[in-house]
């Protein structure tokens, strides 16, 4: 984990007007004092996405007060407007907790801001899992972990077809599993009388994460080598931990996620892996819809091929782990079809 020390303090006026890439924005919060910290005396943590937040929330339990910047899993992930709330709420956390690796950049804006001393974590670098320059030159990258912290039993590649380094960490269940050791950690330095506690709440949910994990092993006994599709590489980590091959062509992927058009032969690439039955499921990113991924989505259910909505933010009413489940639940319903 990273702290942060002497930073340059912007007006926050001049913060509301900026937009900056990352998600849809959105909180859930307890309230916080003037002078930093909430007004019952928890700890006070900032977590980039609700994702995020749940598992601050489960190591926490009642001795933090979380505020999740981007909560409304309705919304499109790809653009978040910083506003005077938001900055305020960063500028007066205890622990800022981030997915990094690029996802969500407007937190390193939102902390250069605010001139916090606060502790950051940060999910890609505590996973271990992107190459080292991906995250040499990031000031959050979390050089205070040893290897031991690293996320572990995850020996599948980590990139897009063409060496994209896959930033969705959170469906890489040992490396949530690493982060809540981590949270556990930084909130015990906060409140080191409650340090055990925290500890047997992250040993807990990794206990429960090693369920999920054995779940996703019987699928790769079952399905494993099966070719899938995705509109975005969301679920790629989830895909790996059960042997499933990603066969979407990376040019249509990358433009997707990126916002950019999509090249035709790219498009037609895609579509064809349906017409031609080249694939078991289709994966759709519920939260960023266009007319190309619409017209993917069509030829899958036109073919007779399973379509398995994924998302990038916690559904209402689910916490991490049930939400993985129903992930993983879906998948196995879908290549047993």
């Amino acid at each position: 984990m990273t702290s942060r020390r002497t930073l340059a303090l912007l007006a926050l006026p001049a913060v509301a007007a900026l937009t900056l890439a990352g998600c849809a924005g959105g909180s859930d919060a307890g309230s916080a004092s003037a002078d930093g910290g909430a007004d019952d005396g928890t700890i006070t943590v900032v977590a980039s996405t609700n994702v995020y937040g749940d598992i601050v929330s489960t190591v926490g339990g009642d001795a933090v007060s979380v505020t999740s910047i981007i909560s409304d899993p309705s919304q499109d992930p790809h653009s978040f407007e910083a506003d005077a709330r938001t900055q305020l709420e960063v500028s007066r956390a205890d622990l800022v907790v981030m997915n990094g690796g690029g996802y969500d950049s407007f937190v390193d804006t939102l902390l250069d801001a605010s001139g916090t001393d606060a502790t950051v974590l940060d999910a890609v670098a505590i996973s271990g899992l992107a190459p080292e320059e991906e995250h040499a030159d990031d000031e959050h990258a979390g050089e205070e972990h040893s290897d031991e912290e690293h996320a572990e039993g995850d020996d599948h590649a980590h990139e897009h077809e063409h060496g994209e380094f896959n930033e969705h960490v959170f469906y890489s269940l040992p490396s949530m599993a690493a982060l809540a050791t981590s949270v556990a950690d930084a909130l015990g330095e906060a409140d080191p009388d409650q340090a055990d506690t925290f500890t047997a709440a992250a040993e807990a949910f990794g206990e429960r994460i090693a369920d999920l994990e054995a779940q996703a092993a019987e699928v790769e006994v079952q399905h494993g080598g099966g070719s899938v599709a995705y509109t975005e590489p969301v679920p790629g980590y989830l895909f790996d931990a059960m042997g499933l091959v990603n066969v979407t062509p990376a040019e249509f992927s990358e433009a997707i996620e990126e916002g950019d058009d999509v090249a035709p032969a790219a498009l037609n690439d895609t579509l064809k892996l349906f017409t031609d039955g080249q694939v078991d499921l289709l994966a759709y990113n519920e939260q960023t819809s266009s007319p190309e991924t619409e017209r993917v989505e069509e030829a899958a259910t036109d073919a007779g091929v399973a379509v398995v909505a994924v998302t990038e933010l916690l559904p209402e009413g689910e916490d991490y782990v049930s939400w993985q489940q129903a992930n993983i639940d879906a998948i196995t319903a879908a290549l047993g079809e």
